[in-house]
């Protein structure tokens, strides 16, 4: 049969995706992921839009299937969705492998690693220094990813949260559904947001218009794209909301408005549309409507000037993250941590931070606080190092997700040697939470 990449025995083989494995991915997706009748929904379109050919980061051959040659049924099955995210601002590439499942009379035989082991490889030769995924708790560990960004978090609230106009007031706001002509302006509202955000997804214009109007409307993973206009209709924000209920909540998932703009005077403009869009989405979706909510991460300006009206926190989940080569990935987000570097107390910094993993360790080399060199280091050269993280916690101060004494705190043999390399740990790599819109 053409197109095999691996016989795996017992009839079992391996191969990339064509166009007319459409509906069987679909109908094998919504059997192994779906939860309910709208999140089915929501499954089957994304998938339809993942192999139509149509996503501008993602071709007709990007899943993995296996196939049982026997019956000619798909049995597992994943993908990789290809994207460019940035660290302060640094470009680097990123595979996301998602929509991962097996046939449950065909687990145990390791077919997940099989395509694990291939779209690693499929992200390697595209040059991606970092894979990601989100979804089943602790289960991609063991594939090399370890969670060490914030995933979502946000603020809920019910509905005497919703402040009420009083008898002599008007909206100063409305919000409309978003047109190509206000791409430009979202995208520049996105990337004003992404400075808070120590990484970030990178959206080119290609991709705000797939998202406004290349997807299925109910695509689980899209986001429907409303202006914020004000009464002489001049656009002033933008906010993002999912096309499917989060169960008996609705949220906004973007939101940002032009600089100079009050916070708060739009917000409480926002979350009395938003508890109307949700009524109106409860009604099509014929689900409960108890809460409204903002889910902009673990920190939002919206949070500040509303966060009494929403007493319910959602804690952050976390993006899996696996580096496969550490030295290089340092390497390429080098001009960030000199950046950080320059601004702090070790500026012109000249020294060494050797770094022992247990299995593994790394070197950086400093020279008047450029970084001229980083190496991946093995078990025979682990002495003297001047900090050790067990397994893959370093990950969690490399992505801002943890401070270096949170990682110490809850990993009892994360250890650091002296002063010199805790002040150098915590100048590179401090605490800065992320809100990654992640490319699907």
């Amino acid at each position: 049969m053409s197109g095999i990449i691996k016989e795996l025995g017992d009839g079992l083989i391996l191969r990339r995706s064509r166009a007319e494995d459409a509906e069987a991915l679909v109908a094998f997706n919504h059997k192994i992921h779906a939860e309910g009748e709208w999140d089915g929904k929501g499954l089957d379109a994304w998938t339809r839009d993942l192999i139509s050919g149509k996503q501008p980061n993602f071709g007709v051959d990007d899943f993995t299937i296996v196939e049982d040659t026997k019956d000619h049924k798909l049995v597992s099955s994943m993908n990789l969705i290809s994207q460019i995210w940035t660290y302060e601002g640094v470009p680097f590439g990123v595979g996301r492998p998602e929509l991962v499942g097996t046939l449950p009379e065909y687990r145990r035989r390791g077919l997940v690693r099989e395509q694990f082991d291939l779209v690693h490889q499929w992200s390697a030769e595209r040059g991606e220094l970092v894979q990601v995924i989100t979804g089943i708790p602790d289960y991609y560990r063991q594939f090399g990813y370890e969670m060490a960004l914030n995933l979502g978090g946000g603020r809920m609230g019910y509905a005497p949260g919703v402040t009420a106009l009083k008898d002599d007031e008007e909206e100063l706001y409305h919000l409309r559904t978003a047109l190509e002509t206000d791409l430009a302006l979202i995208a520049e509202l996105y990337e004003l947001g992404c400075k808070r955000s120590p990484i970030a997804a990178k959206w080119g214009m290609t991709l705000w218009r797939h998202e406004l109007s290349g997807k299925d409307r109910h695509n689980i993973n899209m986001r429907l794209l409303y202006i914020i206009e004000d009464n002489k209709n001049e656009p002033v924000g933008f906010v993002a909301v999912p096309p499917i209920k989060w169960g008996n909540s609705t949220v906004i998932t973007a939101y940002e408005l032009k600089a100079g703009v009050s916070w708060v005077k739009v917000t409480p403009n926002v979350v009395r549309w938003l508890w109307q869009f949700g009524e109106e989405q409860a009604k099509e979706q014929d689900q409960k409507h108890e809460r409204f909510g903002l889910s902009l991460g673990e920190e939002h300006p919206a949070y500040r000037v509303y966060g009494e009206h929403m007493p319910r926190k959602r804690k952050p989940y976390a993006w899996y993250m696996r580096v496969p080569d550490l030295a290089k990935f340092i390497l390429k987000i080098a001009p960030a941590l000199e950046v950080r570097l320059e601004q702090s107390l070790l500026n012109e910094y000249d020294g060494t931070l050797k770094l022992n993993f247990f299995r593994s360790g790394l070197r950086m080399t400093f020279e008047s606080g450029k970084i001229i060199g980083v190496e991946n280091l093995g078990t025979d050269t682990l002495k003297d190092c001047g900090a050790e993280f067990p397994g893959l916690s370093f990950l969690q101060i490399l992505f801002g997700r943890r401070s270096l004494d949170e990682v110490r705190y809850y990993v009892a043999d994360c250890s650091v040697r002296n002063d010199e390399a805790r002040v150098l740990l915590e100048t590179l790599f401090p605490r800065k939470p992320s809100n990654v819109w992640g490319i699907s």
